[in-house]
């Protein structure tokens, strides 16, 4: 990672021979607040990035990279982005205005850097440029709670996975709290991140201030702590406030506010309050303590609600199917067998293939769109008919679901397209196969490939798809050999690029 560090006591406006210096810290495993085994993964030290390097990663900061559920209206947009040393990193970029100060900016972020746990996606870096505000983080490829608990897809969340996920949470702000971080800004069901073995973990961008002045909730008011009402200030108990609506949302399926809730509550109502998906399936007595947990989180008096230690002791014993890993009970599909990694350096396509991350895949193919059909695009013919302007529709109808993830409307549209036989496109046959390796269509993916590959016979993207078609298919020797082919057609490329 080719990042810059500073002592957040001296930020100022860097040479170039200081940009290219760099200086980071390593951060001591810390154990589980609940005094379990366990550590922070193979997060990376914490350091300072450039500007350029960050604007590298999230191809501008283009509107294809963002990745927050609010969009590039609200005032710290998150992005996706892929650093030189193969890692995705989550791009947090402040206001202009929030913070003006660089040096209480840096040393607010080197804070939260020293912290390293297993359930929280660390913060691995920052940036100060001019007026430029900036967080890294690990990123988080499985989406929010929010997504999986709201907009869910094909099963909404096991109610076992429901009480995982506060547990989970409740030691995150438990561990942060034993390290001086008790403040968390703004904590919602969007803040819950799923990792690449589907285990939740608390995204650290909440424990930085929203600005400098930490004034900032985004939550509609009716979810919002009482006391920052009346004061505009964030305390552990205000976080205890705001950990109840989570288990509102775990227990309702949708956001119901408080106020509301505990009326429910109040009458006995419980019943009316769980997520009718569940259809029953759940304990009892268990969804009884998590109603009551809720009840005192959501105490008007903040001295009336429990701590983090409370909050741990309460969910450890609920905690149910402790064999079953989180992918299997979000309904996820199991990490699987990668094939061989091959001799040569590859592109973030063949790393993202490599490591058969269809999430990565997909963000790669979105941000390069249609930029590798030049050559191989042609029309069968050249009249400008109503067909033909059909036939486009479909593909722009394809492309906007490919984007918005739903992938059988994608290939109900690109099949239509294709279908229609008047234009070839190696990239509308790669959407398409990944599609179907979404939806567990294997055959389909890897016939999809060897179509793009029949239409572009150099296209490394084409035999890193097949790639990972023959790897689901268990085909793993076959799915090694594709691999090293692409990899090789990338070096060839990039050799006769060099030459010429």
């Amino acid at each position: 990672m080719g990042c810059c560090c500073s002592s957040p006591t001296t930020v100022k406006k860097h040479s170039r021979q200081q940009q290219n210096q760099r200086r980071s810290f390593s951060v001591q495993q810390a154990p589980l607040a609940t005094g379990a085994a366990g550590d922070a993964g193979d997060a990376p030290a914490f350091c300072e990035f450039s500007l350029a390097e960050l604007k590298a990663a999230t191809n501008g900061f283009s509107s294809e990279n963002i990745v927050s559920e609010s969009g590039d209206k609200a005032p710290n947009v998150v992005y996706k982005g892929w650093l030189q040393n193969n890692r995705w990193i989550a791009v947090k970029k402040f206001s202009k205005t929030a913070w003006p100060d660089p040096k209480q900016f840096a040393e607010e972020a080197w804070g939260v850097g020293k912290l390293r746990h297993r359930r929280l996606a660390s913060l691995i870096g920052y940036c100060c440029d001019g007026d430029e505000r900036l967080l890294v983080a690990e990123y988080m490829p499985n989406d929010t709670l929010a997504k999986h608990l709201f907009h869910w897809e094909s099963q909404t969340i096991d109610w076992a996975m429901r009480l995982r996920v506060s547990y989970y949470i409740a030691q995150a702000l438990e561990y942060c709290n034993c390290e001086g971080w008790p403040l968390y800004h703004d904590l919602n069901a969007y803040r819950v991140l799923f990792d690449e073995d589907s285990d939740p973990r608390l995204s650290c961008f909440g424990l930085v201030k929203n600005s400098r002045d930490g004034k900032s909730y985004s939550t509609n008011l009716a979810y919002t702590p009482p006391e920052y009402l009346r004061n505009g200030r964030v305390t552990p108990e205000s976080v205890i406030f705001s950990f109840g609506t989570i288990l509102l949302d775990l227990l309702s399926g949708k956001h119901i506010p408080p106020t509301h809730a505990l009326d429910m509550i109040k009458g006995k109502n419980i019943l009316f309050l769980m997520d009718s998906h569940l259809e029953g399936r759940y304990s009892t007595e268990d969804a009884t303590a998590l109603v009551d947990l809720a009840s005192r989180c959501l105490q008007y008096e903040p001295r009336e609600r429990p701590n983090t230690k409370a909050l741990v002791q309460t969910l450890t014993p609920l905690q149910t199917k402790t064999d079953v890993p989180s992918h299997a009970m979000l309904g996820m599909s199991k990490p699987e067998e990668a094939p061989q990694t091959p001799a040569h350096p590859i592109s973030p396509m063949g790393d993202a293939c490599s490591r058969m991350d269809l999430t990565a895949i997909h963000q790669i193919l979105v941000i390069t769109h249609y930029r590798d059909d030049e050559g191989s695009n042609e029309l069968s013919f050249q009249e400008w008919t109503q067909q033909m302007r059909d036939m486009l529709e479909a593909r722009k109808r394809g492309d906007f679901a490919f984007r918005e993830k739903d992938f059988n409307a994608a290939i109900a549209c690109y099949s239509q397209f294709l279908d229609a036989g008047m234009m070839i496109s190696p990239t509308v046959y790669a959407r398409r196969s990944l599609c179907h390796l979404m939806c567990d269509q294997s055959d389909a993916a890897l016939r999809d490939a060897m179509q793009a590959q029949c239409i572009h016979p150099e296209w490394p993207t084409a035999f890193y798809l097949q790639a990972v078609a023959l790897a689901k298919l268990s085909m793993h020797t076959d799915a090694t050999d594709m691999l090293n082919e692409a990899a090789s057609l990338e070096k060839k490329k990039a050799d006769g690029s060099r030459a010429s």
